[in-house]
C-alpha cells in the first residue's frame, strides 16, 4: 500500500468513527394541571410537560411542585431497551451510523389541590408558638 492509499484509507476510518452512532435518551413527564416545577434527583429540569436529556437507566426521584398544590414526590425506574444492554449497546453506541432514538414517557401525574387549615387553627398555634418561643429566651 503506497503513502496516498494509507492516507485515503485513514481518512475514510476517521470519516466512519465520526459518523459513528450514538443514543439519544430523553424522558418526558406532564402533569395535571401543567406548569408543575420538574425536578429529577435533586436537579430542576423545568415546568411541565418537559422533556429532557438523561445518561443512564435505573431509578429516578422525581418532585413536584406548584403553588396551590400538594408537592408530589416519586420515583420511576426506567429501563433500557433491548439495544442498550450488553454486548448490544458497544454496537448501538459505537457501530450504527446515525442516531438512535430512546424516548421514555413517563405517566401523567396528576397534583392535589392543597388545603388550606382553618384560620383560627392557625391563630391558636401561631400564639402557642409565641408563648413558648418568650418562655426559652433568656
Amino acid at each position: 500500500m503506497n503513502r496516498t492509499q494509507s492516507a485515503l484509507a485513514l481518512s475514510a476510518l476517521a470519516l466512519l468513527v465520526t459518523l459513528a452512532g450514538c443514543v439519544e435518551r430523553t424522558m418526558r413527564i406532564q402533569t395535571d394541571p401543567p406548569g408543575a416545577l420538574v425536578v429529577v434527583n435533586d436537579e430542576e429540569v423545568g415546568n411541565s410537560p418537559v422533556k429532557f436529556s438523561f445518561l443512564w437507566y435505573g431509578d429516578y426521584d422525581i418532585i413536584l411542585r406548584k403553588q396551590g398544590y400538594e408537592t408530589l414526590k416519586t420515583h420511576h425506574r426506567v429501563a433500557p431497551p433491548w439495544y442498550q444492554l450488553p454486548p448490544f449497546d458497544l454496537v448501538a453506541e459505537t457501530m450504527i451510523i446515525g442516531t438512535l432514538h430512546d424516548d421514555h414517557v413517563l405517566p401523567s401525574y396528576t397534583l392535589k389541590k392543597a388545603e388550606s387549615p382553618p384560620l383560627d387553627e392557625v391563630i391558636e398555634r401561631a400564639l402557642e408558638l409565641r408563648e413558648r418561643a418568650l418562655l426559652e429566651t433568656p
